[in-house]
């Protein structure tokens, strides 16, 4: 069934008629796994349990497949991610409650299983609004980058070459499926850009995208990483990122290890230790790369027309962990006013 759901998806458009990006494919069949796992592991959905903090009576047999599940059962599942921690915090039960509901509307159309989406008792997650993305220092991203060579010309290992540049391309602002998503022919060094990128999923038709304006140091950092990725043997490949030990493109997965392990080898925690994993993510590069430009003085427009933003709520979002700190800086210039 879940194999017929992702070929379902792979040939179905979006809300927006686009084709879905593999990236959502994967995330919403992810999320009906896990509830097939939950289904088939769970033992709290019986005949006389009530829902945890829910006060819902099941009055249901243990659900065995997915056309046993009603909005009841889905009150408890949600539930059970939320107090397992699997969720995170909400925002983690909102993304899998919004994942899963393409996977009910399928099942209603080809299965004719009443959708619970449907129902108004089923019990809704929203996305915490309080919960602010974290900026990173200016002494944490100098120290990844002195730990992958500091830009240093004698240094030829491709591995480091390559991290270097990858953590040069971060900071310029690109989503990491951007990033990943490059290839040789979207580097224009002369004119020290980087484009069009892997387009918003508002704008994925051909042709549509983003140029990147590149810092010096970023321009410099490509192209000793260019020398470095011509002995490689996958150095014909199309994409810009390849993998170490003769692999082809680097995946997300690995461009989340490396940052993790550098920042560990800088000092920032053991990627070793299962509490010390997350110390960096990739996404982060991103809010810091707002926080840059506005404390900067650049407009907010121009901020936008580089991230790739539509809208100016998702700037303000990325830009409010040092909002306080633009702010008061931003006074201090003025000095004496009186």
């Amino acid at each position: 069934m879940l194999a017929d759901y992702a070929t379902h998806l792979r040939a179905s458009n979006n809300k927006r008629g686009r084709p879905y990006a593999e990236k959502t494919v994967t995330a919403y069949t992810k999320a009906a796994r896990t509830l097939d796992r939950w289904l088939g592991t769970s033992p709290q959905v019986s005949a006389s349990q009530t829902a945890p903090a829910h006060g819902v009576g099941l009055g249901v047999a243990q659900p065995a497949s997915f056309l046993d599940c009603d909005a009841q059962v889905l009150n408890v599942f949600f539930r059970a991610h939320y107090d397992g921690g699997e969720g995170e915090r909400q925002g983690g039960t909102h993304t899998l409650q919004r994942n899963l509901r393409p996977f009910f509307k399928w099942l209603s159309e080809e299965y004719d299983h009443p959708n619970p989406y449907d129902d108004p008792k089923l019990q809704r997650y929203a996305h915490p609004t309080d919960v602010r993305p974290t900026t990173l220092s200016e002494e944490f991203i100098h120290d990844l980058l002195q730990i992958t060579g500091g830009g240093n010309p004698r240094v030829r290992a491709f591995e480091k070459v390559r991290d270097h540049a990858i953590i040069r391309v971060l900071t310029e602002g690109l989503r990491a499926e951007e990033l990943l998503s490059l290839r040789l022919d979207t580097l224009h060094l002369e004119q020290g850009l980087i484009g069009p990128v892997t387009p918003l999923k508002e704008a994925r038709a051909s042709g549509e995208g983003r140029f990147i304006p590149l810092q010096p140091k970023t321009v410099l950092a490509i192209t000793r990483y260019l020398r470095a990725r011509d002995g490689h043997k996958r150095a014909s490949d199309p994409w810009l990122w390849l993998g170490t030990r003769g692999r082809d493109r680097l995946s997300y997965s690995g461009l989340y290890r490396m940052l993790n392990r550098r920042a560990a080898d800088a000092g920032y925690g053991n990627p070793d230790n299962p509490e010390s994993k997350s110390i960096v993510h990739p996404h982060q590069f991103r809010h810091t790369f707002a926080d840059d430009l506005l404390s900067a003085g650049v407009s907010e427009g121009d901020v936008m027309q580089v991230a790739g933003w539509k809208d100016s709520t998702m700037l303000r979002r990325y830009a409010a962990d040092m909002a306080s700190s633009r702010a008061h800086a931003a006074v201090k210039r003025m000095g004496d006013r009186y």
